[in-house]
C-alpha cells in the first residue's frame, strides 16, 4: 500500500527519502531493486532481514507486500530505532524489529521465514547455517558479498548446505551526478548478490 511519501506501487525509493546515520549502511536504490527481485516474494511472505541497517529493505518490502511480515534484525539499539523511524516515515506497519546479534538472537523470532535476506554480519557462515534450520522447504536465502572473502564464505556455505538453484549476480550501476559545472557518471559500489533455495 503506497505511503504519502512514496505514493507508487513500484519499489525504488530514492536514497535521500530515508533518514540515515553516518557510518550506518544504506542499501542504495539500484542494489535494493536487485535484492528485492532475487527474493521472489509472494503477497504474504515472511521475510527475515538480517543486518537491516537503515531499514530500506524492510520499508520497500513492507510497502510492496502489505499482507506480508518483515522481521528486521539489528544488533545496535540506535540503528534499530533508525529502522523504526524510517518505517514510521513511510507508514509501514508490518515490520517487527528484533534487537540482537545473529545468529544468537534468531531463536527469539516467533515466526519462521519464507525468505531471508542477509546484508551483513561477520560470522556469515554461522548465520547461514543457523538460518537454514528455520527455513522451510522451498524457502529462499539471498546474501550480499561486498568483497572476495565474503563471496567465498557464502559460496562455501551454500555448497555445504546443498542449496539449490543458486544464482550469483554482480551489480554494475552508474549514476549521473553533478560535480561543479559538469555532469559525470559515478559508479555505485559493486556488490555480489547470491541466492539459493532449500529443496528437500
Amino acid at each position: 500500500m503506497p505511503s504519502q511519501l512514496w505514493p507508487y506501487v513500484t519499489p525504488g525509493i530514492p536514497d535521500e527519502f530515508f533518514e540515515h546515520l553516518p557510518g550506518i549502511p544504506l542499501t542504495q536504490r539500484e542494489i535494493r531493486l536487485l535484492l528485492i527481485s532475487q527474493l521472489r516474494l509472494e503477497p504474504d511472505s515472511v521475510l527475515w532481514d538480517i543486518g537491516a541497517g537503515t531499514g530500506t529493505i524492510p520499508v520497500e518490502v513492507g510497502l510492496l507486500c502489505p499482507k506480508g511480515q518483515i522481521i528486521a534484525v539489528e544488533r545496535d539499539e540506535e540503528v534499530a530505532n533508525l529502522i523504526k523511524r524510517n518505517c514510521d516515515r513511510f507508514s509501514v506497519k508490518n515490520v517487527e524489529i528484533v534487537e540482537g546479534s545473529a545468529p544468537e538472537c534468531l531463536h527469539n523470532i516467533k515466526v519462521a521465514p519464507h525468505r531471508v535476506c542477509i546484508e551483513g554480519g561477520r560470522p556469515i557462515q554461522d548465520i547461514l547455517q543457523a538460518v537454514w534450520q528455520y527455513l522451510p522447504s522451498s524457502g529462499r536465502i539471498i546474501a550480499t558479498a561486498p568483497n572476495l572473502e565474503s563471496l567465498y564464505a557464502i559460496s562455501q556455505s551454500f555448497s555445504q548446505l546443498q542449496a539449490r538453484n543458486i544464482e550469483v549476480v554482480q551489480s554494475a550501476v552508474n549514476r549521473l551526478e553533478t560535480r561543479g559545472f559538469s555532469q559525470t557518471f559515478a559508479a555505485v559500489d559493486p556488490i555480489f548478490i547470491l541466492s539459493g533455495e532449500k529443496l528437500d
